[in-house]
């Protein structure tokens, strides 16, 4: 099953999205839910059976397999809910039903049924009766696709202390609690190779064609290079697992966690996915066939490829229509701007307002993730408040009751959390004893709790209160929504991705590819002063290999501007200009290095 669009929803933090198809799936728009909250998605669950007068049996912690049956029952739902918005949308009325028409009204322009729907409107009688019968048979849902962030896998422990079997950890059981749900759509894996994980799809018979070559669920990566891309894509193919999807993510210019590359930039990554694209599926499916007629299962369908999509910044429907043609894609990502669309996402009001209100520089990268990665992040969030307050009141850290990203052992056996009260009081001991620095210790005061901090919002949003009254949240929106304001509606933003129409944004926002060389650049500088005893030749090397990926980056622009229409005539000047001064700036920074 495909989309009728031409862009998906990405998912945001583990609330912003984990609704999102009730809300956008009747109209044929996939999105993505993070399923590594079973807490929250218990809560949403209990929500919406009671909103949609659904029978509703708890799913108790302690439970055997218990986060895994909730991943299944709320996927479940979602799904039950979804196709009983489908068929009452074909059902309906087209003379009086809102839903209907907006279904037909949100398509681009170049899909069949948005013809027809024209020549219906345009029409009377029993012409108008026949068209509109035929239109009923174009609704289709968008897919309910879920995401596993790789790194989050901890060992979870019995009621005796004693670990369980590796099946039994948070993303196994999370991809477990996917693979037995009716939910129509695809596992995105994100952050990278986890082969436990990667290997354990192997046991559900849905990732595997059936006897007529369709695959029921997929099995989308979330990439930032063609290398990873590979690597992930060769390590699922000889379980005779096939990608679906490879979703291509600039390393910097995202929303959440930010997995920057050496400074690989998005257009020569794209470039390389185009001009290998042919060799990659042939690779891949080589090897899928070659394990399933081993194993005596159903063979791969002949003509197979997987789809190549980018998430990432994209602002206008140029820049979107210029990747999508240039780039041969099947399709792209729209993340941050859907958090100020409530039709689409769960921002609860007092965040929503904040977005509004935040000035560009409010829009940052963080240390507040206990993963260690760099975070996107918002200063004027409640949980940003919330953090500085507790630090003024000499109670620094959060009450650690998820426990999902307890990974730190530097202090005890069992792993805890870098953002919880108890390492940071550790780690201040540490400090008044002389042996960790300032710089370190003002790092790890950074954390945030996002186990509570990017679930709140949800249940903010649906009018209920999170448990321990943790209202704070914490928003991660990529460097691109400091150019959207206001609030928009469902309607508005897709027919800004499409180009009908074009929601005024802050005139000095730079094009896809500047902003994100820009971020690179940024980030160099900062790799560059970061405080290290003595630079290593290790080091040196690192710092060089990143400046000539960015100059290479900069003269493929150059090039590819001269070649072809980027955009107008005005942005492609003023990119110009841009891509010579980053040019001279990145020169700058060489006497830095010795």
């Amino acid at each position: 099953m495909s989309s009728p669009h031409t862009f998906h929803i990405p998912v945001m933090g583990l609330g912003f999205t984990v609704d999102s198809p009730i809300k956008v799936a009747q109209f044929g728009i996939s999105s993505v839910v993070s399923i590594m909250d079973d807490h929250l998605l218990e809560d949403m669950r209990r929500y919406y059976s009671r909103t949609y007068q659904i029978p509703y049996l708890p799913i108790d912690e302690g439970s055997e397999d218990y986060r895994a049956k909730r991943v299944t029952a709320y996927l479940n739902l979602l799904q039950e809910v979804v196709d009983q918005q489908v068929e009452v949308l074909k059902q309906a009325d087209f003379e009086s039903s809102r839903e209907i028409n907006q279904y037909f009204q949100l398509l681009p322009e170049q899909h069949p049924a948005t013809e027809l729907y024209q020549q219906m409107m345009n029409s009377e009688g029993k012409q108008r009766q026949v068209l509109q019968e035929k239109l009923r048979e174009y609704i289709q849902p968008g897919q309910i696709d879920v995401n596993i962030m790789t790194k989050v896998d901890k060992i979870n422990y019995n009621k005796a202390g004693e670990a369980l079997p590796r099946e039994y950890s948070d993303a196994l059981s999370a991809l477990r609690g996917f693979a037995n749900s009716k939910a129509k759509g695809s596992v995105v894996f994100s952050a990278g190779l986890n082969p436990a994980l990667f290997a354990y799809a192997e046991q559900f018979e849905d990732f595997f064609p059936d006897q007529n070559g369709h695959i029921k669920k997929g099995i989308i990566l979330k990439v930032s290079d063609y290398r990873s891309a590979l690597i992930q894509g060769r390590f699922l193919a000889k379980k005779g697992l096939w990608v679906s999807e490879f979703r291509i993510e600039s390393g910097l210019n995202c929303g959440g966690h930010a997995f920057a590359t050496d400074g690989l930039l998005i257009g020569p990554i794209l470039e390389e996915f185009k001009t290998n694209r042919d060799s990659l599926t042939q690779t891949l499916w080589i090897s899928c066939q070659q394990v399933l007629q081993e194993k005596g299962m159903p063979e791969m369908p002949v003509g197979l490829k997987p789809k190549i999509t980018y998430q990432g910044g994209i602002g206008n429907a140029r820049e979107n229509q210029f990747l999508m043609e240039y780039y041969e894609l099947d399709g792209t990502g729209w993340g941050s701007p859907f958090l100020l669309v409530p039709e689409a996402t769960s921002v609860d009001e007092d965040t929503l307002q904040r977005l509004i209100n935040a000035r560009k520089s409010d829009f940052y990268l963080s240390h507040a993730s206990p993963l260690g990665v760099p975070f996107n992040n918002l200063r004027t969030s409640s949980g940003e408040d919330q953090r500085k307050s507790r630090i003024a009141k000499n109670r620094p850290g959060s009450p650690c009751y998820k426990k999902f990203l307890t990974f730190s052992t530097e202090f005890s056996t069992k792993p805890i959390c870098t953002a919880s009260r108890e390492y940071q009081n550790l780690k201040i001991k540490k400090f008044e004893a002389g042996e960790t620095s300032k710089q370190e210790l003002d790092e790890v005061q950074e954390k945030d709790c996002l186990c509570e901090g990017l679930s709140a919002p949800a249940i903010l949003n649906a009018g209920g209160t999170p448990k321990r009254n943790l209202n704070a949240v914490t928003i991660c929106p990529g460097p691109n929504l400091a150019y959207f304001k206001g609030i928009f509606s469902l309607k508005e933003m897709v027919d800004h991705i499409y180009g009908k129409i074009n929601l005024n944004l802050d005139p000095e926002r730079p094009h896809v590819f500047i902003k994100e060389l820009q971020l690179y650049v940024q980030h160099l500088k900062v790799e560059i002063e970061k405080t290290i005893p003595e630079k290593t030749a290790k080091y040196e090397s690192y710092i060089e290999k990143f400046k000539k990926n960015l100059q290479d980056g900069i003269q493929y622009y150059q090039e590819l501007s001269e070649q072809i229409s980027l955009d107008t005539e005005e942005i492609l000047d003023k990119m110009k200009v841009q891509l010579e001064g980053i040019k001279e700036e990145i020169q700058g920074l060489v006497p830095q290095l010795t």
